[in-house]
């Protein structure tokens, strides 16, 4: 890269009107200035400098390097590039402290040009953030607010220093927590060893009254400082007494750090969502966290046996079902117009459900012993054990191949779903067992009226005879039409 000064016309003219117009370059001086550019990018020469002694790099590109003709630069440079000193902005850095609050004490007369409401001289009433006034402090002359600190300019500030929210903050302030916590310290220690002397006087058996004078003093600074001492958590003392002992599956505790985290389920255990992994299987809510149906229904096993059978068996489980039966008992008890409440009188409710109980035992047993001398034994009532339901008996099939029943009982027919065999209106068949001319019927009648009152031999009569009418009127409508065809074929 060589540098070649970009002057403005007017300086040119006036350069070539006092040199006599011998300002343009030769052509070996344009060749020298190129072979001195090769020179410094292959480092054989040393590099150029700027005004202040820097080095130019010769790889920058011209068009970076050429200032333009107005900055009026005649030797190489790169402070063209660089940010001006003249649009730089000042701003209120993070180290930088500046004043916040009033200024001034409150003022005892109202001055001109003050806040019409508030009475302070650094705002205007619509710039007033205080209650606005019945009657404002122009008017009043009462209750004068003082004066707050204005930030003189500039108020531009950095990213950083906007935010600062512990700009103006003075650290010797800390210095008041620091001692009040240091207070309570010593005021802990000092009901600690009360305990442990109290403790041991009971032990030891020591006269009580030789203790109590040696107690004087460290009565007095006790009673100095109990305001302190009562601002003492309690649960501090609690987390310190069983933070120790305290050893559960699903938390986490560090002595060190007096911390204790319980997590929301033991960590060794399966999620809900774990156990069956089929997706026909129960269905999980990721926003409630349950699982209402059995995941292990296919299994079909014994939901007692289970570790976890669904939340609806784990919530009808115990005494849920009789609390709900109570319940219903006693809205029907209400309604018979009998005064009991759950929630009130539940030993009422349950004596009262007992007594309801034995007396409905006591109607069934009665009931089911006039049913017994009525129709018979209880023994022709009771079903044979499974044993003998599933036994061998003395019915004999035999098949074939193909599975067909060469003898004894054939296989019955499978049904479907729907109800098969239903005979309405006396029919003795069902609708769609007759079929003519695109019209389904009955088989029994021949009617085509879906849901008619069967009519039997007199409806197939009335169909034989609609069949011959029928018959008839095509005959003659083949004649007619042959007639038709010979007198067109004569003419």
């Amino acid at each position: 890269m060589s540098f070649t000064p970009n002057l403005p016309v007017s300086y040119l003219i006036r350069s070539a009107t006092q040199d006599d117009g011998n300002t343009r370059k030769s052509r070996e001086e344009w060749k020298k200035l190129k072979e001195l550019e090769e020179a410094r990018k292959q480092g054989n020469v040393p590099a150029q400098t700027d005004e202040q002694g820097r080095d130019i790099n010769p790889h920058i590109p011209q068009y970076i390097a050429q200032a333009p003709w107005y900055f009026g630069s005649a030797t190489a440079t790169l402070q063209h590039q660089r940010e001006q000193e003249e649009k730089i902005k000042e701003y209120h850095k993070i180290d930088t402290w500046y004043q916040k609050g009033i200024i001034s004490e409150k003022p005892k007369k109202f001055r001109k040009g003050a806040c019409e409401n508030c009475g302070s001289m650094t705002h205007k009433k619509k710039d007033c953030v205080e209650r606005p006034r019945k009657i404002g402090a122009k008017f009043s002359k009462k209750d004068l607010a003082p004066d707050e600190v204005i930030i003189p300019p500039p108020l531009e500030s950095d990213y950083d220093g906007k935010r600062d929210r512990w700009n103006g903050y003075d650290p010797s302030e800390y210095a008041t927590v620091v001692k009040e916590f240091s207070k309570i310290e010593e005021v802990k220690k000092l009901i600690k060893a009360q305990k442990l002397e109290s403790e041991l006087t009971q032990i030891n058996g020591t006269n009580e009254e030789e203790i109590n004078d040696d107690k004087n003093a460290k009565e007095t600074i006790i009673n100095a400082v109990t305001l302190i001492a009562d601002e003492i958590d309690e649960d501090l003392e609690d987390e310190d007494k069983y933070a120790d002992s305290f050893d559960m599956p699903g938390t986490k505790h560090d002595s060190k750090q007096r911390i204790t985290v319980r997590n929301l389920r033991i960590r060794e255990d399966t999620a809900k969502y774990l156990y069956n992994l089929d997706l026909n299987s129960a269905f999980y809510d990721p926003k409630t966290r349950s699982m209402r149906a059995n995941p292990f229904a296919d299994a079909k096993s014994n939901p007692n046996e289970l570790k976890y059978a669904g939340d609806n068996f784990i919530r009808y489980t115990g005494d849920t079902p009789n609390i709900a039966k109570q319940q219903l008992f006693a809205w029907e008890a209400i309604d018979k117009g009998i005064d009991v409440n759950q929630q009130s009188e539940p030993t009422k409710l349950e004596l009262l459900y007992r007594e309801f109980k034995e007396k409905r035992e006591e109607l069934k047993g009665d009931l089911r012993n006039t049913l017994y001398d009525k129709y018979g034994r209880q023994e022709d009532f009771e079903a044979p054990p499974v044993q003998l339901l599933l036994a061998q008996n003395e019915s004999y099939i035999e098949y074939s191949r193909t599975g067909q029943v060469v003898k004894g009982q054939e296989r019955a027919k499978l049904k479907s779903k729907y109800e098969e065999d239903v005979y309405i209106q006396n029919h003795t068949s069902v609708w769609g067992s007759f079929w003519y001319q695109q019209c389904w019927g009955y088989k029994c009648c021949n009617s085509f009226v879906k849901q008619s009152y069967c009519m039997g031999e007199k409806g197939l009569q009335l169909f034989k005879e609609r069949l011959e009418n029928e018959a008839d009127e095509n005959q003659t409508q083949n004649e007619f039409e042959n007639r038709t065809s010979k007198r067109i074929k004569i003419t």
